[in-house]
């Protein structure tokens, strides 16, 4: 009996052990993740011609919203409602920093997204490129894009982009932050960019 019982409490603290590994170990990795900036490295195209990359996702707080220039409802709608958030939390524009990701870079050069951003804002910035560099881009930053069909028996016809209606957060060092949900109340919108702000500061 009595070696019954040195087994179970050599096993309980193996047990146990292991479950301060593993936590330890979920911890840092967590950790590290967390200090790491969000996504994956990319090569695009702002919408005045310059070149993007994932450095100019640092340095300021950024706000990311990935949509397409066909879109009838949720991107022109997200982009008008950021940038009253922005005017709001941030007027003179020198604390936060705004893009609008296309989806759909076949149809949306970056003339095409400069037209179509600037005649909703001047405080965001529409960013395109090579179709497949757009594309990497896009899931290497955890965004969900899938090609849509207008008419089923038509797969080769017109279409639309079924995406990602968030607007992603990075502080000023890239890394994730948050998120603002689709049509989110505008003062827990503007809440949650003066955290942002603060958080950098």
């Amino acid at each position: 009996m009595r070696s019954v019982r040195i087994m179970l409490w050599t096993a309980t603290i193996v047990l146990a052990g292991l479950v301060a590994i593993l936590g330890y170990t979920y911890t840092r990795s967590s950790g590290e993740l967390a200090e790491a900036p969000f996504g994956v490295p990319f090569q695009l195209v702002k919408q005045d011609g310059s070149p993007i990359s994932e450095k100019d996702f640092q340095g300021k707080p950024t706000a990311l919203f990935f949509g397409f220039t066909h879109c009838p409802d949720v991107c022109p709608t997200t982009l008008f409602e950021m940038d009253n958030w922005l005017k709001t939390v941030d007027p003179d524009g020198s604390k936060l920093q705004a893009f609008f990701i296309t989806v759909d870079p076949e149809r949306d050069s970056p003339a095409i997204m400069k037209e179509y951003v600037s005649n909703v804002t001047n405080r965001i910035t529409g960013v395109s490129g090579d179709p497949a560099k757009v594309m990497e881009m896009v899931k290497g930053f955890r965004v969900y894009a899938k090609k849509v069909p207008t008419d089923p028996a038509k797969p080769d016809g017109d279409y639309v982009m079924d995406h990602t209606a968030s607007v992603f957060l990075l502080d000023d060092k890239g890394r994730f932050a948050g998120t603002i949900a689709y049509q989110e109340d505008p003062k827990v919108a503007e809440t949650k960019l003066k955290n942002l702000m603060t958080r950098n500061l």
